[in-house]
């Protein structure tokens, strides 16, 4: 109509007489306009449908399948576009798909940013009719998605470990040689530890004969977690709560099956979660859902509230594992004095967080002023947090340094070395 408007607009300007050809020109374009809606592909008769997960653990991206299905004469092609909200990307967000026997089929990748209350708010599916000339659409209603840990990654995790112990597939009943509880003697054996060998029973036999321990149970594991503000800061695409919710819960999950008792612990300007501790593989479920209610923050982090009242929920010796960040010296000060008062009575496996974003500002080559700028207030940080570190080695406490992506596995090799040195 645009188009043929100019030249309409100049016959009626140079003969007025002809001013009907402007007239008929748009009655024309709106009848194009009718017949393209009439014959194109009616809304009544598409079927639009979602397949995707109703549960997602968070960074753990899955596929989502959108169908639109014509009942008679389709479009050859269809475009389809889905609306997410903010704990949800959608990769790519809208594309274009070709109709085939009626029906037009698209992947989207979903990827979960935020534990929470995920939605997909719809799915739209819009077409043309044959002429091009008008847009015909239908959406589709909005569905929850509940994002949750990455449990499945968590269980994967796990179960790589374990299958190690048993490569044949019989598990052994006990672990031996391991551990600081006495388990039975044994005549020894090249291989075995000169520190294991019973001298009296030795005597007595008239041959070398060892002590054979097994792996030592019933510890106390406490997962103890801050939600403050600075851990909902992003760490390799997750927030560093999320990153330590799927580490605490791996380790919870083989301190149970290993024996352990474990028992969650959160808190940021004050205590938010505090479970008692709990026993057996069946209690992980119980841990998931606690870890799942654990929202982000943003408030600042009171360590002296926060570990003043988990030292008092703690009635034995236990292996505390602290999860938390810290950005200026008073906070890393009231951190470290609390933490100090904490090891004196338990073993404190602290957690942390390598932040490769200052490490990539201090190792980029400068290229204008800026960017020394930034190196130098990088580097200050990082010496800062080693010495906050270096503190916390000589008053006793065990340090976990690795990488977002690798912090799992670290804090797993952590514990299972704690155990293995008899250090709890």
């Amino acid at each position: 109509m645009a188009v043929g408007a100019l030249p309409a607009l100049a016959v009626a300007v140079v003969a007025p007489g002809l001013w009907t050809a402007a007239a008929a020109w748009i009655v024309l374009a709106v009848g194009l306009m009718l017949a393209d809606l009439m014959l194109a592909a009616s809304p009544r008769t598409l079927t639009l449908e979602t397949e995707a997960p109703r549960v997602m653990g968070v960074g753990r991206p899955e596929m989502a399948r959108l169908t639109a299905a014509f009942a008679g004469r389709g479009p050859r092609a269809v475009e389809l576009a889905i609306g997410l909200n903010d704990r949800l990307v959608a990769q790519p967000d809208r594309q274009t798909a070709t109709v085939r026997n009626g029906v037009a089929l698209a992947e989207v990748r979903l990827s979960p940013i935020r534990r929470g209350e995920g939605s997909i708010e719809g799915v739209w599916a819009r077409w043309t009719g044959p002429l091009g000339l008008m847009w015909l659409q239908r959406q589709a209603p909005s569905r929850p998605v509940a994002v949750t840990p990455d449990v499945a990654s968590v269980k994967e995790q796990a179960l790589r470990l374990f299958a190690r112990d048993a490569p044949l597939g019989a598990k052994p009943m006990l672990d031996r040689g391991e551990g600081a509880d006495f388990h039975a003697l044994k005549e020894f054996q090249t291989g075995m530890d000169l520190g294991d060998i019973d001298w009296k029973q030795s005597a007595r036999h008239a041959k070398l004969v060892g002590r054979e321990y097994r792996t030592e149970r019933n510890h106390h594991v406490l997962l103890a977690l801050d939600t403050g503000r600075l851990m909902s800061a992003p760490a390799a695409g997750l927030p560093r709560i999320d990153r330590a919710i799927n580490a605490a819960l791996l380790l919870a999950f083989v301190s149970l099956r290993l024996g352990d008792r474990v028992g969650l612990f959160a808190f940021d300007s004050k205590p938010r979660l505090a479970s008692g501790l709990a026993s057996g593989p069946a209690a992980f479920p119980l841990l998931q859902r606690l870890a799942t209610a654990i929202d982000y923050s943003t408030e600042e982090t009171n360590f002296t509230l926060g570990l003043t009242a988990l030292a008092g929920r703690l009635d034995r010796r236990a292996i505390v594992v602290v999860f938390t960040d810290f950005a200026d010296a008073t906070s890393a000060e009231l951190m470290v004095e609390n933490v100090a008062r904490l090891m004196r009575t338990h073993l404190v496996l602290f957690v942390v967080f390598r932040d490769e974003e200052l490490e990539a500002f201090v190792t980029r080559e400068p290229r204008e002023p800026a960017d020394v700028s930034r190196a130098v207030v990088a580097e200050r940080l990082l010496k800062h947090k080693e010495q906050v570190a270096a503190r916390l080695r000589r008053l006793g406490a065990q340090i976990i340094d690795a990488p977002a992506e690798g912090l799992s596995t670290s804090l797993l090799n952590g514990y299972l070395d704690v155990k293995r040195r008899g250090l709890i």
